[in-house]
């Protein structure tokens, strides 16, 4: 999955950019206070992504 489609999805479902890190930016569900690190690679493997989805909804 791009990482571009994974921003939308999560930032669909209420998340918002914490802060950026050298190879990770961490998001954070305003609705349940979980926090959960997105890579910045270009292409995200299709497990992890569904990983950090579920988490974060």
């Amino acid at each position: 999955m791009k990482r571009k489609e994974l921003i939308k999805k999560i930032s669909s479902a209420g998340c918002t950019l914490v802060r950026h890190g050298a190879r990770h930016d961490l998001y954070r569900n305003q609705k349940t206070g979980k926090k959960q690190p997105v890579p910045r690679h270009d292409e995200i493997d299709e497990n992890l992504a569904k990983h950090i989805i579920k988490e974060l909804a």
